[in-house]
């Protein structure tokens, strides 16, 4: 997003005019909006140690999800420092617009500008687990950050200290180029288990009940018939006690690849009693409205790679292409002829 080169330099115009006492009663103005908003400022939840390199930040995902680096440890390990005469001179539009010190030297502007100005916001105040108020830089900035020094490397020259800066933003960019910023923050916070703690919740939500629904056909004869028949058994209609292995590949075919979790959660909701069985069927507990009819489709899917298949072991790595396990043991060597 460009900005309007009159307004650049009407704002340079008003800034090279402002006297000292007017900076400082911007700059208080910008501190009683940020003191104002304390009460409702966003909370650590979740806080750790991000390590990259020899670099190590504070990091914390807030209330409302933000994920943020404190401001000081960034600084500090990029090699950053705070300026008086910056400070001192720094613009109206400069200060209105809240951009950090660290990015307010004359020479990075056209580099800010093309690699943030689109973000609203580069920092913000939170409230950390101890209850102090800190500013944190949003990490979705910091790649674009790392950009302004490496463009800035690359188009003008730099001072000893600023190649510095500039050396250590490659590395946070090579870094960041294996995996994302978010995804880092995440394992450093142990925010990524709350996350799958928190979707996994929401898939029992969507699929399951609490109470058991009455008893409907939801297993087609065609899905025994097909096992029998790839397994070369003798396949008898009317007699419905099948083999035990029957139902550790009903949890294989079907729950384990319906969604992430679902096999586990219905053993926790109908566990094998005391007598050896268990007092439902697993696919009872599934919601009517909308966890059943994808058991439904899953199975018909199932019974199709089934009848398409002539032998047992291509039907079970027809069946790992098609519908791949959710748990872990999707991810070792599986024996086709058990």
């Amino acid at each position: 997003m460009e900005k309007d080169p009159k307004k650049i330099k009407a704002a340079k115009a008003r800034s090279e005019s402002l006297s000292s006492q007017s900076r400082s009663e911007i700059a208080k103005k910008a501190a009683a909006v940020r003191w104002d908003k304390h009460n409702n400022i966003p909370q650590s939840q979740h806080s750790g140690e991000l390590k990259i390199g020899n670099m190590i930040f504070q990091c914390d995902v807030l209330s409302d999800e933000t994920r943020v680096i404190t401001q000081s440890d960034f600084m500090n390990g990029m090699g950053m420092y705070y300026s008086g005469w910056i400070s001192k001179n720094r613009s109206e539009d400069e200060l209105e617009a809240n951009i950090p010190q660290f990015l307010a030297m004359k020479s990075l502007r056209p580099f800010v500008q093309k690699h943030l100005g689109d973000f609203e916001a580069i920092t913000l105040d939170y409230r950390t687990k101890n209850g102090n108020i800190a500013r944190g830089i949003r990490a979705d900035t910091i790649p674009h950050i790392c950009e302004v020094w490496l463009d800035a490397d690359d188009e003008i020259s730099l001072g000893t200290r600023q190649k510095i800066i500039a050396k250590n933003a490659k590395e946070v960019i090579r870094a960041l180029a294996k995996t994302g910023i978010i995804a880092l923050v995440d394992e450093a916070t142990k925010y990524q288990d709350v996350r799958a703690k928190d979707a996994l919740a929401k898939i029992f939500e969507e699929f399951l009940t609490n109470d058991r629904q009455k008893w409907a056909r939801t297993f087609p004869i065609d899905f025994y018939r097909e096992i029998y028949r790839l397994r070369g058994w003798k396949f008898e209609p009317w007699n419905t006690k099948r083999p035990g292995v029957i139902a550790a590949w009903t949890n294989d075919f079907i729950y384990d690849r319906l969604a992430p979790g679902i096999t586990e959660e219905l053993n926790r909701k109908n566990p094998i009693g005391e007598n050896g069985h268990r007092s439902a069927k697993h696919h009872m507990y599934f919601d009517p409205d909308k966890g059943h009819p994808k058991l439904k489709e899953h199975i018909s899917g199932v019974i199709a790679l089934l009848k398409a298949s002539d032998t047992w072991s291509g039907y079970r790595k027809s069946l790992d292409r098609v519908y791949p396990k959710y748990t872990l043991s999707s991810q070792l060597d599986l024996d086709y002829d058990v």
